[in-house]
């Protein structure tokens, strides 16, 4: 059987399968988001935890996706076998490209910027929410792009904890060595990928305010 007859034979699998992993990418991402820009915004304004911070979420971007799984497993109230353990563990690698770039996209505001804010009688808050976050949009929105296509990837590898998603078939193809089930896993979710990160894609192009002025 090729994967053409697959997709047709077990299309409502694939349809169900397909909407699980989309529903863990959404969950971990929108969590990660929920938690980085906050985060991201922190450490603008306490540099001294910038080093610490962005370096332990190196380290755990560096951990293998089963070993971080295995290592959540046994945890009380976070681990066990199932989606949230899953979406704990895409939480984790999706922080760091958003907690970098929010920070990033804030820091490289030209400092004239700023001044000219702070001229005008801006207060802190008003000067972050007026003008250092619009003029920050883009770069924060490029984390945003990378984290949702890295949960894309990482996603698969948690049918192995049974949480379901596109690996299903991934893992079950691996078993029976049947490259149609493998690609009936593989093609979905490179093309989930590529959809999400276009669209994010078109939304940061649409939000960036230096392409607009060149437009203009």
């Amino acid at each position: 059987m090729n994967v053409f007859d697959f997709f047709v034979t077990n299309r409502a699998e694939v349809v169900r399968l397909t909407l699980e992993h989309l529903g863990l990418v959404a969950a971990s991402t929108s969590i990660a988001v929920a938690i980085g820009l906050p985060a991201g915004i922190a450490l603008t304004r306490m540099p001294r935890l910038r080093g610490p911070i962005l370096g332990t979420a190196n380290v755990l971007q560096t951990i293998p996706s089963l070993a971080l799984f295995g290592f959540l497993i046994p945890l009380p109230f976070i681990g066990g076998i199932g989606a949230r353990t899953a979406i704990v563990a895409l939480v984790v690698y999706a922080l760091l490209p958003i907690v970098r770039n929010t920070c990033i996209g804030i820091t490289e505001v030209d400092a004239t910027v700023r001044d000219v804010a702070t001229g005008l009688g801006m207060t802190s808050w008003q000067r972050l929410t007026l003008v250092e976050l619009p003029l920050a949009i883009p770069v924060m929105l490029a984390g945003v792009r990378v984290a949702t296509v890295i949960g894309v990837g990482v996603a698969t590898i948690a049918a192995a904890i049974g949480a379901g998603g596109l690996g299903v078939f991934i893992f079950r193809g691996v078993a029976m060595v049947d490259h149609a089930v493998i690609l009936a896993g593989a093609i979905p979710a490179a093309a989930m990928a590529l959809a999400l990160d276009g669209s994010l894609h078109l939304v940061e192009r649409r939000l960036d305010w230096r392409r607009r002025g060149t437009r203009a």
